[in-house]
């Protein structure tokens, strides 16, 4: 008996040491001489969601990166401001060319005829058509001319012909020339006109079409005799007088 005595008397001294030790050992990890296991445990298990969830009555602070700031209500808004592409410049609208459009023959209601002697050639009449319309007209043959009291228009200088139609854009020029006389004096039925009507030929050159013109003479007139012959339309004044 005396032994049985003896040894729960160490197991019972041997637990209250282990008791003993563990107290104390408690008191030294909390200042306060108490340990909340509970709460140490639940830190523990899940120390993100602790440090990333708020308290309650608190209100998250946006976190600020880089040039910009975001919100819950708010959502993002970028700092940097994205720079604004300036409209491009539409160029000026260009008007159309006055001479767009349908092309007409010329006749006298949108050109203006002038006549002029030449003094190189001698005896020579200049005939300039400027095309006073809105439209590139052309000028088809040659003048059909008429002087005051004479019976038929002059003959065409055959030779004379161009190579193409002579084309007038608006405010340009055409040119035709008028021998007046035998230089050398051998023409007949020579007299002296005042007066000289200008018409102009379509396409098919069987016949005038539009205004006659009615470009004015000098004073004293021209002399005119049966040798009196025009040339064919010409786009140049040097190709008129030539012949």
């Amino acid at each position: 008996m005396s032994k049985f005595r003896t040894s729960r008397a160490r197991l019972v001294a041997a637990a209250a040491t282990t008791v003993l030790a563990a107290l104390s050992l408690t008191a030294c990890n909390d200042g306060t001489g108490t340990n909340d296991e509970g709460a140490a445990a639940t830190v523990s298990a899940n120390p993100s969601a602790a440090a990333a969830t708020p308290s309650a009555g608190t209100t998250a602070t946006p976190k600020s990166t880089g040039g910009s700031t975001t919100g819950s209500a708010a959502g993002t808004k970028t700092g940097a401001q994205t720079p604004t592409k300036a409209p491009a410049t539409k160029a000026p609208a260009t008007k159309a060319p006055a001479s767009s459009g349908k092309t007409v023959t010329c006749e006298g209601s949108t050109t203006k005829t002038v006549a002029a002697p030449l003094t190189r050639p001698v005896n020579h009449l200049l005939l300039t058509v400027t095309n006073t319309g809105d439209k590139t007209c052309f000028l088809y043959g040659y003048p059909s001319a008429q002087f005051t009291d004479a019976q038929s228009e002059p003959p065409v200088i055959d030779e004379s012909q161009p190579q193409a139609v002579v084309t007038l854009e608006p405010g340009q020029s055409g040119y035709a020339t008028v021998s007046l006389s035998a230089a050398d004096g051998s023409g007949g039925d020579g007299r002296t006109v005042k007066g000289l009507t200008v018409y102009f030929y379509g396409r098919s050159m069987s016949g005038t079409v539009g205004a006659a013109a009615h470009p004015a003479l000098p004073a004293k007139g021209v002399y005119i005799d049966d040798s009196v012959k025009v040339t064919y339309w010409q786009q140049s004044m040097d190709d008129a007088i030539n012949w």
